[in-house]
C-alpha cells in the first residue's frame, strides 16, 4: 500500500493515476481543510484520508510514501522514515516508471517556463506528437494519461521534483542558470545546486550553459555527449551570441529584432530552446520560425503599455533574485523597479552592480521590502509603498520620459496576493486603467 502525502493538485494527479491502477493507497494532509478536499472525497469517497496531521503510525506501516514537491521533509515524521530506508518519492517518479516516449528535461533558477514552451512549440512545428508540462501547466501524472501516444514528453523540472527522483532517463537535459533560490528550504546554496545537478543523473545529451561555468565545479560527465550554449561566440556546433544575432558554429540564424520577446535573458532562452531540439533532432528552419512568432509568456517581462513614452513591464514571476537581476540587466535603463513580497531567506545584495548602472528608483512593497532597501539603500532611490495600486501611482509619478517601469518582485508573493499571477494581473489592470 502507497500513501500520498498532500492533497494539492499533485497529489490529486497522483490519486487519479494509481486509482486507475487499482493500488491501494491512503492520502495525508496535515490541514484540515486542502484546497481539493471536495474533489477528493466526490471522486474517492472509500480512500481513506487522514487530516491535520501527520499520522507517523500510517507513514510507518505503507511501502511507499508519494510527496508533494511543496512539502519541506525537514524535521518530519517522513525524514525519519527516509532514514529507516523508506522509499520516498514524487509525482515524477511515477511518471519516469511508465513513461515509454523520449522525455527532455529543463531546469534551472529562473526562464524554465519559457524554454519549456518554446521546445513544445518547436517539436510540434516539427511535427510531432508532443506533451508539455511537469511543474508547468498540467501535472505530469495528467499528462500521461492524457497523452499515452505521446512522441516526446517536455518537461520543466524543479529542484523539489528533482530531489525525489531516481529512475528519470532524459533523452536531453539542461541546467538553464542557477541563482540563490528557496534558501528557506535548503541549509545552503551547495545543497540548492545538488537538487539542479540531478537533472544530469542518467540523460543522453547533456546541454550546457557556458555562461553558467558548471565545469568549473568539478562535474564529471564521461562519456556522455555534451552540447553548449552561451552568450559569447560560438565554437562549431554550438549556438551563441554575437551582439545581438544568434549563430550556430558560424552560421547566422537570427536578429533579435526580428523576435517579440525582448531582453539579453530572453535570448538566452532561446538559445536553450535551440540547443534542447537541436539535440533531439528538430528541423532548424521549424525551430526557428516558432521563434519568430514567440511572444513570450505572461507575467515574464512581458510588455504590458507605453504610458506617456513609458514603458511599462509586468515581470511577476521573477520571484528571486536571479529572476530580477536577469530582467534588469535584459532591459536599458533608466528602470523603475517594483519590488518585494517573501523574501525566502534571498541576499539583495547580487542587485547592487545593476541597480546602480540602471535602476533610478526602486518601489518596494510587501513584508520583506526592508530587507531589500537595507541591501541597495546606498546606491539607488527607496520608496516605499502599501500596495500595488500605490506603486503603480507613485511609479506613474516619477517616471520621466524613455525610462521604463518594470514589476520584477525578487519574491514570493504570498504575503500580498494570491500568487504571482495575480499579482501580475493586478499591475497589468492598474497600468491600463492610466490615463
Amino acid at each position: 500500500m502507497k500513501v500520498i502525502v498532500g492533497l494539492g493538485i499533485t497529489g490529486l494527479s497522483c490519486a487519479r493515476f494509481l486509482a486507475k491502477r487499482g493500488v491501494d493507497f491512503a492520502v495525508i494532509d496535515t490541514r484540515e481543510n486542502p484546497r481539493y478536499l471536495s474533489v477528493f472525497k466526490q471522486e474517492f469517497p472509500n480512500i481513506p484520508l487522514y487530516l491535520g496531521g501527520w499520522y507517523p503510525e500510517v507513514l510507518a506501516r505503507v511501502d511507499e510514501i508519494i510527496v508533494s514537491p511543496g512539502l519541506d521533509l525537514k524535521n518530519t515524521p517522513i525524514e525519519k522514515q527516509i532514514k529507516q530506508g523508506k522509499s520516498v518519492i514524487g509525482d515524477i517518479e511515477l511518471f519516469a516508471r511508465f513513461c515509454q516516449a523520449p522525455v527532455v528535461g529543463i531546469t534551472g533558477s529562473n526562464g524554465k517556463s519559457t524554454v519549456t514552451t518554446l521546445l513544445g512549440e518547436m517539436a510540434k512545428a516539427s511535427g510531432l506528437n508532443v506533451a508539455v508540462g511537469g511543474n508547468l501547466g498540467i501535472p505530469v501524472l495528467d499528462l500521461l494519461q492524457q497523452n499515452g501516444d505521446a512522441e516526446l514528453f517536455v518537461l520543466e523540472l524543479s529542484s523539489f521534483q528533482l530531489e525525489l527522483t531516481r529512475s528519470l532517463k532524459l533523452k536531453a537535459a539542461v541546467l538553464l542558470n542557477v541563482s540563490p533560490d528557496h534558501m528557506d528550504r535548503y541549509l545552503n546554496f551547495n545543497e540548492y545546486l545538488s537538487a539542479k545537478l540531478r537533472i544530469y543523473d542518467d540523460c543522453e545529451i547533456t546541454v550546457i550553459n557556458g555562461d553558467e561555468n558548471l565545469l568549473d565545479i568539478g562535474l564529471i560527465f564521461g562519456d556522455k555527449e555534451l552540447c553548449f550554449f552561451s552568450s559569447n561566440k560560438p565554437s562549431d556546433g554550438e549556438f551563441g551570441l554575437v551582439g545581438d544575432v544568434i549563430y550556430f558554429g558560424e552560421q547566422e540564424l537570427i536578429k533579435a529584432s526580428e523576435l517579440k520577446i525582448q531582453g539579453r535573458h530572453q535570448l538566452n532562452n532561446l538559445l536553450a530552446a535551440l540547443s534542447l531540439g537541436k539535440a533531439i533532432n528538430l528541423p532548424m528552419n521549424a525551430m526557428l520560425d516558432v521563434a519568430k512568432k514567440f511572444a513570450g509568456l505572461p507575467h515574464r517581462c512581458q510588455f504590458v503599455r507605453n504610458y506617456h513614452d513609458v514603458a511599462w513591464y509586468n515581470d511577476s514571476k521573477g520571484t528571486n533574485v536571479g529572476a530580477t537581476l536577469a530582467a534588469i540587466d535584459g532591459l536599458s535603463g533608466p528602470i523603475i523597479l517594483i519590488a518585494g513580497g517573501q523574501a525566502k531567506g534571498a541576499d539583495f545584495s547580487i542587485w547592487r552592480e545593476s541597480v546602480k548602472e540602471k535602476v533610478k528608483t526602486v518601489i518596494l512593497i510587501g513584508e520583506d521590502g526592508p530587507a531589500i532597501d537595507r541591501a541597495i539603500c546606498d546606491v539607488t532611490n527607496i520608496i516605499y509603498a502599501d500596495s500595488m495600486a500605490e506603486a503603480v501611482r507613485v511609479a506613474a509619478r516619477v517616471a520621466e520620459f524613455g525610462d521604463k517601469v518594470l514589476l520584477s518582485p525578487g519574491c514570493a508573493s504570498f504575503d500580498m496576493f494570491r500568487d504571482f499571477v495575480d499579482r501580475g494581473e493586478q499591475f497589468t489592470r492598474l497600468v491600463r486603467a492610466l490615463c
